[in-house]
């Protein structure tokens, strides 16, 4: 699919790139997708909520009275889950709640989650950007160019490498979030109303050999 390259005012520059139909036109795979956010808000829990046992509340081992004859019913020690300030009765202990998933069906979450956004026209291609001090009001200027609304919409600004000027100057923004290109995952393509690549990024596309 072909998708034309703007500059910042917005504009078309008379260049266009021809996204991989392998990546950005396959048919969406639904349930690898819900797989892979799955996993990715999975392993966002730290899984360190934990409560105490009768073996670990402070209190005091001795049997509170003889077994019989009291009239009354038999007990044990004062940290019986039954007592207040008594241990718990299979409460929640440390664990992972981490998802393993195989490379190819994250990968094809991630081409899946990519040919969503094409169809919907939400790939945004923009010239490579010479941001030399950072400024966030230059940037938010830059995305309403592109006719993004940063108030009501999520955006990705997806570079190819790192670049220090382009991220000091979104990450106030909160509603815009930036990574390279090797980072992106399923999650976040699908987080978001709009991806931004820059033209070099986008050209990595058509460069390699096809992989998500």
């Amino acid at each position: 699919m072909k998708i034309d390259i703007l500059n910042i005012q917005g504009k078309q520059t008379g260049r266009s790139i021809d996204l991989p139909e392998e990546i950005f036109g396959v048919e969406p795979n639904n349930h690898v997708i819900y797989l892979a956010v799955k996993q990715y808000l999975a392993a966002q829990r730290q899984g360190t909520h934990k409560v105490k046992t009768r073996a670990e509340v402070k209190g005091a081992s001795r049997k509170l009275h003889k077994q019989k004859g009291t009239g009354g019913a038999r007990k044990g020690n004062i940290r019986n889950p039954l007592y207040k300030g008594g241990g718990t009765i299979f409460g929640p202990k440390p664990h992972s709640w981490a998802i393993k998933l195989n490379r190819k069906v994250k990968d094809l979450a991630k081409i899946s989650a990519l040919s969503v956004k094409a169809k919907e026209n939400s790939i945004i291609i923009v010239e490579d950007l010479a941001i030399q001090t950072p400024k966030t009001k230059e940037f938010v200027g830059i995305l309403k160019n592109l006719n993004i609304n940063v108030d009501g919409k999520k955006t990705m600004f997806i570079t190819p490498e790192y670049n220090e000027s382009v991220y000091l100057s979104l990450r106030n923004i909160p509603t815009v979030d930036g990574a390279m290109l090797s980072d992106i995952n399923t999650y976040d393509i699908m987080n978001s109303n709009f991806l931004v690549f820059t033209e070099s990024a986008a050209k990595i596309f058509t460069e390699e050999p096809v992989e998500a």
